[in-house]
């Protein structure tokens, strides 16, 4: 039975029945089946996340053995990279792990005389990992401001140690290593704005040019902290429960996401150049229509990531005809 909850994306999703902590997430089987339509080839160009690398190759991937005569090519440097591509008219699809900035879309209009479209994707949890053998018990946006940044506009006390954040015995002296992404980055941008409150990076984070680099990172340093997204969890490392005081915290379950519990949820998108009232062409078409259907959905859950409800993968596709 479905249940509806206004969440922090600013609207009412389907709910399907999961368990907070030890869930088994399911795609919702209210999704469309995707149907194979004839007269689809051609190429397609992806350029921007790298956090939905993985996912837009795995996409891509899957659409080509429905239509051998499709070619998709992804290049995934960051989220700041797909709104001059989409200008440019050298990409077809904008993938992004955070919105567009308004001086992003100021300039797009300024080309186009309109707003580029946003597709939501995807839903991830945008995770604070650290090593496997960490014990933190959780984390308050408070102290991972004052771990990552410089300026602690949350206003707390830096941390430097494991102590500080508040581990004893052999960890209470254990040194943080900070690993995070570099500004290219749309989660880069995105963890500066919520778990930052717009504050500046400590320059003893190391910057690394991938989300499996970072989480590579922590595995490797037993003191090691950093953020990516949920879908590049390795065994090596661990999730952080996460909430905004001590007494609500929360792990990264799609649960939680959906209800806004975890403070560092977000949508994942692929930007689009549609002009309104008009038709986008029929390979980009399709592809979307995959991406937001049961198939496509599966392969996010496949990916690490959470499958977007029903109701918003019908708006995806009312959104692209």
């Amino acid at each position: 039975m479905k249940i509806f909850l206004n969440i922090l994306f600013g609207f009412s999703v389907a709910l399907w029945t999961l368990n907070s902590y030890s869930q088994t997430v399911t795609v919702d089987p209210d999704i469309r089946t995707y149907e194979k339509v004839s007269g689809v080839s051609g190429s397609l160009n992806s350029i921007g996340s790298d956090t939905l690398n993985n996912l837009m190759t795995l996409w891509a991937e899957s659409f080509a053995e429905i239509y051998p005569n499709v070619k998709v090519q992804i290049e995934g440097k960051g989220s700041s990279t797909a709104p001059p591509a989409l200008i440019e008219g050298t990409a077809q699809l904008g993938p992004m792990s955070r919105q567009m900035k308004s001086e992003e879309i100021d300039k797009f209009e300024a080309r186009f005389g309109y707003r580029p479209t946003p597709v939501k994707v995807a839903i991830d949890a945008l995770a604070v990992f650290v090593h496997k053998d960490n014990p933190i018990p959780g984390l308050t946006l408070k102290q991972v401001d004052s771990i990552f940044s410089s300026t602690r506009k949350f206003g707390g006390l830096d941390i430097v140690k494991w102590g500080d954040a508040g581990l004893s015995g052999q960890w209470s002296n254990s040194p943080i290593t900070i690993y995070g992404r570099n500004s290219a980055s749309g989660t880069y941008g995105y963890f500066k704005k919520v778990a930052m409150k717009k504050g500046d990076y400590k320059i003893t984070v190391k910057e690394q040019p991938g989300s499996s680099a970072v989480v590579q990172g922590v595995a490797s340093e037993l003191g090691g902290i950093g953020y990516s997204g949920i879908g590049y969890k390795t065994s090596g490392v661990r999730t952080v429960p996460l909430g905004k005081k001590e007494s609500a915290i929360f792990e990264p379950t799609m649960t939680n996401c959906l209800t806004g519990d975890y403070p560092l949820a977000r949508f994942l998108y692929v930007y689009i150049n549609k002009k309104p009232g008009e038709a986008i062409d029929k390979l980009t078409v399709e592809f979307l229509k995959f991406v937001a259907s049961k198939a496509g959905q599966e392969i996010v859950l496949k990916d690490g990531y959470y499958p977007l409800p029903a109701s918003v993968c019908d708006e995806v596709s009312s959104l692209i005809q």
